[in-house]
């Protein structure tokens, strides 16, 4: 496992390692995969092609392959060796053969029995030895990657930024450009994520709000939503900071799930009404609205909504004491061994690329792990009732439909228009 602060060149390394192997040794079986499909195109394999294998693509010592009804895609190479690329959510496909060599990226974002069931397809023999390789990010110390390393399950090797030529230039012993550039971003962040991301630490959040929070137990593959469900959109708005609107649905239960969430920086609500009216039209062509809009105060950004969208909104509940206990409420366990609020591992649309360059978390699951409670003056150990006023825009939204829900008042309802 290759664990390390953000941009320290681990995902680069393994890459190498697997193209290496293909390239030098005929027939050999190699697997490239991430918890979702999604992510996978639109990260590591980027990576892959541009950073890793481009000039042998170019030079025709290896091809991309986009699959078929009987075969996942893969990178197919003159002498016959091959890596398969996909997500877990596609797993009956991809581990239905042998490997080599299997390298997960993000592997935070994958369970315990995920890599179990992908230990047991490295068989094929080609190589002298058989391999599963993890890139990750570090999160708490009582993340199931750590525990596994720590019972010595698999070896941790450590990254750090020195160990990245493009920032870091050992002739000089001194950083780039880009290097210090990068560097300050880094020591730009605070709390937890400045330790993992510019120090690689496994730490949890001193003073976290939401400590029942679980991504192993709050996180969850999609599933298709019955058309009598109930569903809820909550919006929080914003220009410079990001525009947020998620798309909740109620099962009979009264258990809420996440579907689908975007968070968008330097957009106007008018262009957000449109990008949502187009996702939430179904294949008919038919745009179903919901049952109620809960939204922040603006009027304006409202009313602006209101109009392009056909379909009104409720004012939200915004005490945040309140809110938050109703929030931790639902992230306990029921009688049924399962939490009352849940979301969907492939809810966010698509990532900020401003937000990602800014090193912020984008969304609801990686917003939650680094709210904290602010500090008294002069005090790192009494907590304040208030949490840090930073980072916190899908959680308010997500706080706005929870309290919806669970408050007792009655609602500001301004219209209701669309049809169900």
């Amino acid at each position: 496992m290759l664990s390390g602060a953000a941009g320290t060149g681990k995902t680069v390394g393994a890459l190498m390692k697997l193209h290496l192997a293909c390239l030098m040794k005929p027939k050999v079986r190699c697997l490239i995969v991430r918890k979702t499909h999604a992510s996978l195109t639109a990260s590591t394999l980027v990576t892959f092609r541009e950073k890793v294998a481009k000039e042998a693509i170019e030079a025709g010592a290896l091809h991309f392959y986009g699959g078929s009804a009987q075969e996942p895609a893969s990178f197919r190479y003159q002498n016959g060796s091959v890596i398969v690329v996909g997500g877990l959510d596609r797993a009956s496909r991809l581990l239905s053969t042998e490997f080599d060599l299997v390298l997960v990226d993000e592997a935070i974002e994958v369970t315990d029995e995920d890599l179990d069931t992908i230990i047991t397809r490295l068989r094929n023999g080609v190589l002298s030895y058989q391999q599963l390789i993890m890139c990750t990010n570090p999160g708490p110390p009582t993340h199931h990657l750590k525990v596994r390393a720590d019972a010595g399950r698999c070896r941790m090797l450590y990254s750090k930024h020195e160990d990245n030529p493009a920032l870091y230039d050992d002739k000089t012993n001194a950083w780039t450009e880009y290097g210090a550039k990068y560097i300050g971003l880094l020591e730009s962040l605070t709390g937890v994520r400045y330790h993992r991301m510019r120090w690689g630490k496994w730490v949890a959040s001193e003073g976290q709000v939401y400590e029942n929070w679980d991504p192993e137990i709050h996180v969850i593959d999609p599933f298709p939503i019955p058309d009598d469900w109930q569903r809820w959109w909550s919006i929080d708005w914003g220009f410079t900071a990001p525009f947020v609107w998620q798309d909740w649905a109620e099962d009979h239960d009264g258990r809420l799930y996440l579907v689908r969430e975007v968070v968008k920086t330097q957009r106007i609500v008018e262009d957000h009404a449109k990008e949502i009216k187009r996702i939430t039209t179904n294949k008919q062509g038919e745009w179903l609205a919901p049952t109620a809009v809960i939204a922040d105060h603006d009027a304006e950004d409202r009313a602006t909504f209101e109009k392009h969208m056909g379909i009104g909104t409720i004012s939200a509940k915004k005490g945040k004491t309140a809110g938050i206990q109703a929030f931790q409420s639902r992230l306990e366990k029921a009688a049924d061994g399962k939490p009352r609020l849940m979301v969907f591992r492939n809810a966010l649309k698509y990532r900020d690329h401003a937000m990602v360059d800014a090193m912020k978390p984008i969304g609801l699951a990686e917003e939650i792990s680094g709210y904290v409670w602010a500090s008294k003056a002069g005090s790192s150990t009494d907590l304040k009732e208030e949490p840090v006023k930073e980072n916190d825009h899908s959680l308010d939204a997500a706080r706005y439909v929870v309290a919806q829900r669970d408050m007792k008042g009655p609602p500001n309802i301004r219209w209701i228009g669309g049809r169900r």
